[in-house]
């Protein structure tokens, strides 16, 4: 599978989740019944999101096409190898980690391995392997803090 294939693909995916989140959110309850301002209605930000996740699958899809086949790379077997890993850590950390620990901790266990697994080097020094663990250890709290706060100061989430 070529590059451009692959950005093509994508791109119809992420293309029918945006529009699918706008549909989703047009559809939405106003709340009208309340006397809520329009402009607050519920499904605001998830018609936003979705029509820009579709503007960037429409652009995706453009530059995807503009892409000569002779100059597209080529995915080896490692590419599945590492979706594989990426789909089994995302799904660890929604279904088992996530209400099983603190956001916090879930989210820092689950960037510090993904960071961990994706920045490995085999053939490196001792040394460089333990900077590299020192780092997704920090980048997993980093990460953690940053969310846990965002989501409980900004937009007033109250998190697992």
């Amino acid at each position: 599978m070529t590059m451009s294939l692959a950005d093509r693909l994508t791109a119809i995916v992420l293309g029918a989740l945006g529009l699918s989140m706008a549909v989703g959110g047009y559809t939405m309850d106003r709340l009208e019944i309340r006397q809520i301002h329009p402009a607050s209605i519920p499904g605001l930000v998830p018609m936003i999101l979705g029509a820009l996740l579709a503007l960037c699958a429409g652009l995706l899809w453009r530059e995807a096409a503009r892409a000569r086949e002779e100059d597209a790379q080529t995915f080896h077997d490692g590419s599945w190898l590492r979706l594989a890993v990426t789909a089994g850590l995302c799904l660890v950390y929604a279904l088992v980690l996530v209400g099983w620990l603190p956001f916090f901790w879930s989210t820092a266990i689950f960037t510090a391995a993904f960071s961990a697994i994706f920045s490995w080097q085999a053939e490196a020094s001792t040394f460089v392997r333990a900077r590299s663990l020192a780092v997704s250890a920090i980048l997993g709290g980093a990460v953690a803090l940053g969310t846990s706060a965002l989501f409980a100061e900004v937009f007033l989430v109250r998190l697992p």
